[in-house]
């Protein structure tokens, strides 16, 4: 179905090839997982599988690719579209229209379908993701994981054999992403439609796929080839460093079979620990609370009480009430629509709460400018470009101290504050050209190279692999011992178990949970970790904590 044959491709004005020599074959009916750090050409893979790379990117091609026959690089996206069905990260970027069942019906009237065929088709797309229901609604209306189902029903309209993913869970809740993922094993298995995506979240992916492809960066310096890794999850799992906790474990304890899902893990957990083992572990469990991270006592430097916000006159936020404390971080969790991102577009004046009071060190902040607001509120939305404008990486730091009047004394040189974010080496790059991932760290540089007192980040770890969110993890600590408070909105809850000091829950408009990770997470079904799920009743969130919970007594 899908064959690469020593495929290279290069942007333009780039000596580094996005992709290099790649050599793959991706057969009809496979359901296949493209991984690899951050910048390793996922994203310019998939766009080759319809000809956006080269037709709409330009840039310099060798080798050859053959998808379903058919050559895109030749042929390009108005050939291709009718065979590969795409979705985008970001499914606002492809909608047209603005009611569901418009954009369906979208791309139909551009092939020139026949009106009967096209109502059948429609009435079918929204059949077959779920959907009938949202017919009449609003796209803006619609939930995260409603907007990525509407835009796969887009996609399926034309009847593709192949359907495309970039990273289709990163903006969504656990429930949703279960919800989008499940949908695409029914197109899977039951027409035998070819899916290949891209995705960062493993733990999220793996128990549906059935071949995995692993995409190594390449070396900057050398521009050196390294050949890509595929096959089975568990054969590719341990050849790479991108690991889930679960399969982290499995390599730590020596499991004959890595585990890919919470069932196989707990086979593997009954044959690793002894009866005299599992007796220790009961007995710990009720001196376990919370045995990593105690309740924080900080003095709060962000402040929000009885805020209450409405769009067209339907409450978002109705009385919410929360604090961040110096050298806190607090992660915002929440289903999608539950009103997060809305909750720091009020803090930091984007949006005017209808009631309620924001203090940053005591000071009311509801009314102030966003420019002031943000001499000291860092804000991170969550869609990076839209605070890239220079021309380089380190041209959008270097505005960031102009505008604040600090470029003869930056509290953060900015040569430092790259090397600490991992973009030393691209400085000189064009951000909009840059990974999603790495576009990120280029936004979070821009925000934080004035050290604000606190920092209010947007789903961060969109487009980041297990090592650079280990890396985010590693420099929001630095910045917490130096007094910067966190406030950290993200669907991610192995970064939150390994990350936060407090967790809060957002949903039904307020506050509906408050406290320590290994409360609140652990509580909760939705947002539990893999090792909570693992080791119910220990107390233990993160594989760290299994380690020395065990105490080295296993075998």
């Amino acid at each position: 179905m899908i064959h690469f044959d020593r495929f290279t491709y290069c942007y333009p004005d780039s000596r580094i090839s996005a992709l290099r020599d790649v050599q793959l074959d991706i057969g009809e009916g496979d359901f296949v997982l493209i991984t690899g750090p951050s910048g390793s050409g996922k994203s310019t893979l998939l766009r080759c599988l319809n000809g956006l790379v080269p037709h709409f990117s330009g840039g310099r091609v060798r080798g050859s690719i053959s998808v379903g026959g058919h050559n895109p690089v030749t042929e390009g996206p108005h050939t291709l579209s009718c065979l590969v069905g795409f979705v985008f990260q970001d499914p606002e970027s492809q909608f047209v229209v603005d009611r569901v069942e418009d954009e369906i019906a979208f791309a139909l009237e551009n092939a020139a379908i026949p009106v009967t065929e096209m109502r059948f088709r429609v009435e079918e797309a929204l059949g077959l993701l779920g959907i009938t229901h949202l017919r009449d609604r609003s796209l803006e209306s619609l939930s995260g994981g409603e907007k990525q189902r509407v835009a796969i029903a887009a996609a399926m309209a034309l009847h593709p054999r192949i359907l495309v993913l970039d990273e289709p869970t990163s903006q969504l809740d656990p429930y949703s992403a279960d919800d989008v993922l499940q949908a695409l094993v029914n197109l899977n298995s039951d027409l035998g439609l070819t899916v290949v995506l891209a995705e960062h979240r493993l733990e999220r992916v793996l128990p549906y796929v059935d071949h995995m492809v692993y995409l190594p960066i390449t070396d900057l310096e050398s521009d050196q080839h390294v050949p890509i890794i595929e096959g089975a999850p568990q054969d590719v799992l341990r050849q790479i460093d991108l690991n889930p906790p679960l399969v982290e474990l499995g390599k730590a304890f020596g499991w004959a079979e890595l585990p890919l899902t919470i069932k196989e893990g707990r086979a593997s957990v009954q044959t690793m620990i002894s009866a005299v083992e599992r007796a220790v572990m009961v007995s710990r469990r009720s001196a376990s609370v919370d045995p990593v991270r105690p309740e924080s006592s900080r003095a709060s430097s962000l402040e929000v009480s009885g805020l209450g916000f409405s769009y067209n006159g339907k409450p978002v936020l109705n009385d919410v009430g929360l604090t961040v404390g110096q050298g806190e971080l607090v992660a915002l969790m929440g289903r999608n629509g539950s009103g997060k991102t809305t909750l720091l577009k009020c803090i930091v004046g984007l949006l005017t709460p209808q009631h309620g009071d924001v203090l940053l060190d005591g000071r009311p902040i509801v009314g102030q400018s966003t420019s002031d607001i943000c001499q000291g509120i860092g804000y991170l939305p969550q869609q990076p470009d839209d605070l890239l404008f220079a021309d380089s990486v380190r041209e959008e730091l270097e505005i960031t101290l102009r505008n604040h009047g600090l470029m003869d004394h930056p509290p953060a040189p900015p040569d430092e504050l790259l090397a600490r974010l991992g973009l030393s080496q691209i400085g000189h790059s064009y951000p909009r050209d840059l990974s999603v991932g790495q576009r990120q760290r280029v936004a979070l540089g821009a925000i934080t190279v004035t050290r604000p007192q606190m920092l209010l980040l947007d789903e961060p770890t969109r487009g980041m692999d297990y090592l650079a969110k280990r890396d985010l993890i590693k420099l929001l600590r630095e910045w917490q011992a130096e007094g910067t408070g966190i406030l950290l909105v993200t669907h991610d809850v192995e970064l939150v178990a390994g990350a936060a000091d407090r967790v809060v829950i957002l949903g039904d408009g307020g506050i509906i949970a408050d406290g320590s990770p290994g409360k609140v997470m652990i509580s909760s079904t939705l947002f539990a970790p893999q090792v909570a799920r693992l080791f119910p009743g220990t107390g233990w969130l993160t594989v760290q904590d299994v380690l020395e919970g065990l105490g080295g007594g296993v075998s």
